[in-house]
Parts: C-alpha cells; structure tokens; sequence
C-alpha cells in the first residue's frame, strides 16, 4: 500500500476558515511528497451528525481538494478497534477504569506530573476491588498499561518534540473507542505515514506514537501547523462572525487562505507548485473577517 496523508474532521459542527485551511495544508503536504491524500470522518462520538459531514466533504471539494479515495467512516469500523484492543488485552497491556474526571482531577499526583495526566489510580486494583466497582454500577473505561512516561516524536514544524505517555484510555466506558486509538489504527490501516493536523494535537502524538510501536505500526512524520484564533486569541467559532464557507463564498476563503500562508494562487495547482513547508508562518493566523 503507497503512503499516504489524511484530514480527518469530526462532524460535529461546520469546518471554519482555519479548519479548511488546515485541510489545504494536508493536501499540499501530501501531494508536494508524492502521497495519496485521503479524508477520514471520525464519528465515533455522539455529538457528530451526518448531514454536517456531507457538508464537510462539499466545503472541502469546493475548495479544490482532491482525494485518492472515498471518504472513511469511523464509525463503519468498530470491529477494527475492538480487535486491536482484544490484542492488547491478551498481551496484558490493558486495565479496567472506574475513575471520573473529577476523581482524575482530585487524586493525589506525584511531584511535576502535568495537570490531567492519569495518576494510575485503577492500575493496581485487585480482582475483588474490581468487582466491588462493577457492582456499584459504574462502567468500567480501559486504558492501557504504558511502562513509559514519556515518548519523542519528531515534527516537520517543532522539531523535537517530548510530551506525557500516561496510562491513556483506550475505549471510554460507554464502549466508544477512544480518540487515541482510533486514530492510530485507522492510519496504519489505510497507509498513512504523514499526519497534518492543527498544533492544538502536538502534546497527544506522543501517546499515538507510543502505542503505533506497541502494536508494530511506522512512526509516522508529523506536522502540527498553528491554528486559526479570532483577534482575542481564542479558537474561531461562529459569535467570530463570518468563518464558515456557506457565509465567506469560495472566492473569499480562498483568498484569506492562500494569503494566510503568504502563497497567493490562482487555484490549487498553482499554489501546490508555490508550496514550500520550510517557509510556512510559525505562528498562529489572526482571523480579522
């Protein structure tokens, strides 16, 4: 299978002007590299809705992107997930969770432990405590049994990059699959070894690349390009006015996006020959409307 680099929205509301541009930066990472270019829609979550992914793809096809495939469906391949986790699960790299998010917050954590990382509460249960939590009603989450702290990866962009591998969940305790592993093993299965996506997602790749090892995946290349903010500093939404393609046209988003990256084209091929990822801006694109 030829490599291959993706964009992978969730559904849950309009791509807005960064979302789209973000797009654009995929595909011009892929095809400048000689990759496939690929859109996975990731609706494991209940908030996604059907019609606002039939919008995304149109909003992206509007815009010029092309992709080698038709679009995947996270939520075609339970079945997938579920036999990567009965993988780890034989290996003994998985554990029961009965922990909120409040308890994860208020437990005790060990001397410069980032906020949020999991303090391993549920690692060292025994079969009874287990037992006794099943019966109290509350559903278990698996995480998985990490024997690291930390992971490397390397970022076309950041360089270098050193972030928390914790005990991270694996499927969430309605039995959704998680974030993290989906996206591991979706990549893997299609051939993408480039991952393009908003540095929002940098601090999750070093789990991603922790369990793409533990279960015989390449390390992919990584780019996390900045994000689009409102003149606040803040992520664009709509109280930000305008930001969405239904409102801006495709005339004007593509102006504001190809000007965003100091690459004015008249169109995709132009701006694919213009590409040149060492020159792209390193800071986040003020969104002005």
């Amino acid at each position: 299978m030829s490599s291959a680099g993706r964009f992978a929205p969730s559904p849950s509301a309009d791509l807005h002007i960064g979302n789209l541009r973000t797009a654009v930066l995929a595909w011009l990472f892929a095809r400048s590299s000689g990759r496939r270019f690929l859109i996975r829609i990731e609706d494991l979550d209940d908030r996604t809705h059907d019609d606002v992914a039939q919008r995304q793809l149109a909003d992206c096809a509007a815009i010029g992107l092309t992709w080698d495939e038709p679009p995947q469906w996270q939520s075609a391949h339970r079945e997938r997930y579920d036999a990567v986790i009965g993988n780890l699960v034989d290996r003994e790299l998985v554990y029961e969770c009965f922990c909120s998010r409040k308890d994860i917050l208020n437990a005790p954590r060990a001397p410069h432990a980032p906020e949020g990382a999991y303090p391993g509460t549920c690692r060292t249960l025994t079969d009874a405590e287990r037992a006794a939590r099943r019966d109290a009603g509350r559903p278990p989450a698996l995480r998985l049994r990490s024997d690291t702290a930390e992971h490397t990866v390397v970022d076309l962009l950041h360089g270098s990059y050193t972030g928390v591998v914790d005990d991270f969940v694996l499927r969430r305790g309605d039995g959704v699959p998680a974030y993290n592993l989906a996206v591991v093993v979706d990549d893997a299965h299609s051939g993408v070894d480039q991952v393009v996506r908003g540095d929002d997602l940098l601090a999750s790749s070093p789990r991603q690349a922790y369990l793409a090892g533990l279960l015989g995946y390449p390390q992919p290349v990584y780019a996390h390009v900045p994000l689009a903010l409102n003149t606040d500093g803040k992520r664009l939404a709509k109280r930000d006015g305008a930001v969405i393609l239904a409102d801006l046209g495709v005339g004007r988003a593509w102006e504001l996006i190809t000007e965003s990256l100091g690459l004015p084209a008249a169109d995709m091929a132009e701006l694919l020959q213009r590409f040149d990822p060492a020159m792209l801006p390193r800071q986040p694109w003020i969104y002005r409307g």
